[in-house]
């Protein structure tokens, strides 16, 4: 079922969302508004593994919620999806891959958004020449490698609490044959 939409009004913009005031027929019939908040370009998400069988994990310090343990992530800003993932590694963690994979597609929020996202799977990890150089401006306060036996309890206790980090760290554990 689609919600017809009579007019669309921006009432915000930046170069990152578009936040738009559609005018719906709602499912019942009657109508409404409906606010809606359009990202520009897709997101990556990236689950990071070490030969140890560790994720990379990062601590951002996030203006809505605060700090904030979550899987490597940023927007693609329009670059081909790879390298827009291939870049927020070496920024956020300062770790390059060797081997990549696209595991999976998601969307966020999609009681209020449009924001398709994508999740890689990154292994044969080194060093970058980069360093996390954009560390700093990304709020990313802490950089570690976690045991993957470790994530289920760092979700269970609610130390991993980003909703976008929990799904792409379900579709790794589907890449991985690690369900059941």
């Amino acid at each position: 079922m689609t919600w017809p939409i009579a007019s669309k009004r921006t009432v915000y913009e930046n170069p990152w969302i578009v936040v738009s005031e559609d005018q719906v027929t709602r499912p019942d019939g009657s109508q409404g508004i409906y606010g809606v908040v359009e990202v520009r370009n897709e997101a990556v998400f990236i689950v990071a593994m070490t030969e140890a069988d560790e994720v990379i994990l990062v601590t951002v310090d996030r203006h809505t919620v605060g700090a904030s343990v979550e899987v490597p992530a940023g927007g693609s800003d329009g670059e081909d999806l790879l390298s827009a993932a291939q870049r927020e590694l070496a920024e956020e963690t300062g770790y390059e891959a060797e081997s990549w994979q696209r595991i999976g597609r998601m969307t966020a929020l999609n009681g209020i958004c449009r924001a398709p996202e994508t999740v890689f799977l990154a292994r044969d990890l080194r060093m970058s020449a980069d360093e996390g150089r954009g560390q700093l401006e990304e709020g990313v306060t802490d950089v570690r490698a976690v045991p993957w036996t470790r994530l289920m309890g760092m979700i269970a206790d609610g130390t991993i609490t980003d909703g976008e980090t929990v799904a792409a760290l379900m579709y790794a554990a589907i890449a991985l044959g690690r369900l059941g």
